[in-house]
């Protein structure tokens, strides 16, 4: 039986050569990413912000926002956030962290269930106090740095040099613009989006390894060969394996961004974003990269002979 190919085996698309147009995109994508992150800043969720998150569905499957709105703020709790999502009459509100410690949180979820409960079912309530958003986000922020540490590290043991440095910039590459697609959407940013970054930062790990571990073999293999030439056929041998792994990791998360559910459509959102991001990186950033590295495979012979030596001393 005949493997599936959706890349014939004899493609050779030039690759290499759109440096100059995804350089260019990436550094201007990073660019606004920055500068909305210092002055927008990402949408916190109750997570980390602290406060009251509360989702209700309307009995009647109309939900009147204005009244719930006008309402709402009508408590004294400050401004409140009401919006409408979904398509059954769901509507979530969120409440600012509250003075008084968890009692005041309490009061808030109390006098919201008296006002509305005749009308709507109340799905989901979330109460984070100070001390606890704190550690949330002392935490989050450790994990993730410690994780992209350990990510590096591994590249740079995985790969001689020039290969490491691509891989790194590739890493780095899909972190930065997974960020810019939460600065951009003002998605809500929560130990969800953790979660999915870190996912992100595994599934580039791994396209990108798949692509330079080939890239390793034909620089041994054909060491006269020019390196944008090399480049474009590590690239174009490993297609077919690229497209059937992006095309149904894709098919799984639209499936769970439609039918998943309000609790992990931000999580599916963003993990779509970072797959093709991720995608797009091994073939249009970290592989290019490796021209300006001067990569060759006399210099990857040097550098496993100088590992071997060290190893027997």
């Amino acid at each position: 039986m005949r493997l599936l190919r959706i890349v014939p085996d004899n493609t050779r698309f030039k690759i290499v050569r759109f440096r100059r147009f995804s350089y260019p995109f990436s550094a201007l994508y990073s660019i606004l990413t920055v500068v909305l992150f210092l002055t927008v800043g990402l949408n916190f969720g109750i997570d980390f912000r602290g406060g009251t998150l509360m989702e209700m569905q309307a009995k009647n499957g109309k939900p009147d926002i204005a009244h719930v709105r006008q309402t709402a703020n009508a408590f004294g709790f400050g401004e409140v956030e009401v919006q409408e999502f979904g398509s059954g009459g769901e509507l979530s509100m969120r409440f600012a962290l509250q003075p008084g410690g968890e009692v005041a949180q309490q009061g808030v979820v109390t006098k919201a269930r008296a006002a509305f409960a005749q009308d709507y079912d109340f799905r989901r309530v979330e109460t984070v106090g100070p001390r606890v958003s704190g550690e949330l986000v002392q935490a989050g922020t450790i994990g993730v740095v410690l994780a992209i540490i350990g990510v590096l590290v591994y590249l740079w043991f995985r790969f001689e040099m020039q290969l490491a440095i691509g891989a790194i910039v590739g890493t780095m590459h899909d972190i930065v613009l997974t960020l810019g697609f939460f600065l951009f959407t003002q998605l809500e940013f929560n130990l969800t989006s953790i979660a999915a970054i870190l996912t992100i930062v595994g599934y580039s790990l791994n396209e990108t390894v798949v692509v330079f571990d080939r890239t390793r073999e034909l620089l041994r293999r054909y060491k006269t060969m020019p390196v944008e030439e090399l480049l474009d056929l590590s690239v174009n041998s490993t297609l077919s394996r690229t497209a059937i792994t992006s095309t149904t990791t894709v098919l799984a998360l639209i499936a769970l961004v439609l039918f998943g559910g309000t609790a992990i459509e931000g999580f599916a959102l963003v993990m779509l974003f970072g797959v093709v991001v991720c995608t797009y990186s091994a073939m249009f950033i970290s592989t290019p990269v490796l021209l300006y590295l001067d990569v060759r495979a006399g210099r990857l012979d040097q550098s496993e002979d100088a590992a071997e030596a060290k190893a027997r001393v």
